[in-house]
Parts: structure tokens; sequence; C-alpha cells
């Protein structure tokens, strides 16, 4: 099934869509300048831990998903190694309890499933339960390319994969656990997207293909769940940042990494560990550093609604990822998607 707009929906969306991308691009987001968000003197090769270095994270509860491998488990890793609580998130149990307890340090493992909107739902039930403030929720877990289509059923609706794993259970468990986000004194959602947004197809995202069953390109699915990572990063701030409110969200850009997110391109096999990375790539420590600055820098209290590579903020590729209609639209869809776990 194919999910589908309305006829009249579809000619607002797309008038709203016309008049914002008309304007000029706007550098501002929050009231603060481009040019006026702190700069780190840290860079490409900066890793997590030089990151942490000299901060004391204790008091500080951290959800981190895709705990157990990459990206997601040297954040667990070093976070939990500064003080943090870091509550992490895995596919099943045993992946969740393996990574936590492989950290001296206070940590919870629970289940998250994002292709299993049950499964997103009661993670959140269970962070809920610890009755404690979210700092940070660290929206990292993902997939990328597959070679061939794959779907995952909705609520009746079928979808692409990609777009359900790194957009739309990250949405969810977001929208669900706002308000204890909202609860900490200045609570962050740090959502890892990718460069591979410019690679989004023409309109940035096909609301009338969100099935993939008109033409399915991995990278052009792959482009549009990152292109939504950093459009539902917009809308957050857009809807909860500013005023008094010291909350903030915004995205990241690991770089080129050597985890198991590129198996695809190796046709499934895992990375050799002992292979000499490739110029340009990043170790998972340095490529999880940027996600953990921007977690827990506090130069960046109040900067919301940007996009962070090399620990410094980056300016987004193409028109789509600045286009405040598109991530209206793309928040109300989304909604509307997962709208039986909502309430």
């Amino acid at each position: 099934m194919t999910y589908t707009l309305n006829r009249r929906s579809m000619l607002q969306a797309s008038m709203a869509a016309a008049v914002a991308t008309s304007l000029p691009r706007t550098l501002f987001a929050n009231g603060i300048a481009f040019a006026d968000i702190p700069r780190s003197d840290f860079g490409f090769a900066t890793t997590c831990d030089e990151v942490v270095a000299g901060h004391d994270l204790s008091g500080k509860v951290i959800l981190v998903t895709g705990c157990n491998s990459g990206l997601g488990y040297d954040s667990l890793r070093s976070l939990a190694a500064a003080g943090a609580h870091v509550i992490g998130a895995a596919r099943t149990m045993e992946k969740a309890e393996k990574a936590c307890a492989s950290v001296a340090a206070k940590t919870t493992p629970v289940v998250c499933e994002l292709t299993d909107m049950d499964s997103v739902a009661q993670c959140a039930q269970d962070v809920q339960s610890l009755g404690k403030p979210l700092d940070v929720l660290m929206c990292n877990a993902g997939i990328m390319a597959l070679p061939k289509l794959e779907q995952v059923d909705v609520n009746g609706v079928m979808l692409e994969k990609q777009f359900v794993v790194n957009h739309l259970g990250h949405h969810l468990l977001t929208r669900l656990l706002m308000n204890q986000v909202l609860a900490a004194p200045a609570g962050r959602v740090v959502t890892v997207s990718s460069s591979g947004h410019a690679l989004a197809p023409k309109g940035g995202i096909l609301f009338d293909n969100l099935s993939g069953d008109d033409g399915y390109q991995a990278f052009k699915a792959y482009g549009q769940s990152k292109l939504a990572n950093i459009l539902m990063t917009n809308e957050l701030t857009a809807r909860y940042a500013g005023g008094e409110s010291r909350f903030t969200a915004n995205a990241t850009h690991p770089g080129l990494v050597a985890t198991n997110l590129g198996r695809y391109m190796r046709r499934g096999k895992p990375r050799d560990p002992d292979a000499p990375l490739r110029e340009g790539m990043k170790t998972s420590p340095q490529g999880a550093a940027t996600q953990v600055y921007v977690s827990i820098d506090p130069r960046l209290d109040g900067v919301s609604g940007y996009y962070f590579g090399d620990c410094n903020p980056e300016e987004t590729k193409g028109e789509y990822a600045t286009d405040p209609a598109l991530a209206k639209r793309l928040w109300e869809v989304s909604d509307e998607l997962v709208g039986a776990w909502l309430g």
C-alpha cells in the first residue's frame, strides 16, 4: 500500500513549498546566526573520548539508540565514562545488555526495535518508568543503502525500511519522550544525520512514494531518510526551542566511518577490523565525536536547529534541508503514520 494524501492537502503543501523555496536561504535558527555559533578546537581526527575529557556528567541521563555497535557504542562508552547514566537501546535485550555490561559505569539496557512501533512505544514506557528527566535523547541508530527494496508494515501502511528505521521510529520515540526531555534543565535531542541528505530525490521527501514501490533507488531512499532527520530537527526547534525554554535540537554528520553501517556496500560482509582505513575515513570513536560534542558541550546551550560535522557547525546541502514547509509537512505526515501510538 502506498501512503498518499488527498488532493487538497497535496495542493496546499505544494503551494507552501513553492513559497518557502522562493525565500533566501536562512542562516538563522532559534534567533541565533550561523556565524555566532561557538566553534570548537576539535576537528576531523578528534575522538569522543577527547570530547568528554574534563567533563563531569554526573547526574545526567542520556538515551542512546543503537548502543550495541559503532557510533552508538562509542557514544555510550564515552558518555558513561564521564559519569552520565546512559540508557542503552538496541534491537534486542541481549544486545543492549551486552553493550551496557561492557561499561563499568551506570547504564540501563532497553529494547527499541525501530521497525516495530509497539517496541518503540514500550521503550518509551521503560524510560519513563525510571522517573527521571532525560538530558539527552541521542537518535543514533540507522541503516544505509539497502540493496533491494524492503518494506515495513506500519499500522497497515507499507513504508520503505530506511525511512522507518532512520526517521519514523525515532520520530515516535521523540514524540513519546518529549515531556521528559523538556523536564530536564536544558534537554537536547541530537539526531545523527549524514551528508548523504544531499542525495535525497527531487522534492526532498516523496510523500506519494513512501512505500518505495515507484522506482526504488538505494541511496536516494537513504538520502531521503537522512534529510528527514534534519527536517525533524528543524521542526523540533520551531515547536519547542526559544523563549524561556532551554531545549535544543540539532543534527550531526559523523563523516565516512569504518563501521558496519556500510555492510551492504561490502555485500553483507562485516568490516575487517585489521584492514587499513581508506583516505578520508574515520574510526568509530572519531565518528562519534560530533554527536557526543553536540550532546554535552555547554557552549551550545541555546543553539538549536543546526547541523554539525567535525564538532563544528556546517551548512546543509541543497534547498530542502532549510525548507520550513517541508519540515512541517513531514512532522504532520509522520504523526499521522504513528498516530495509533501517540494516543
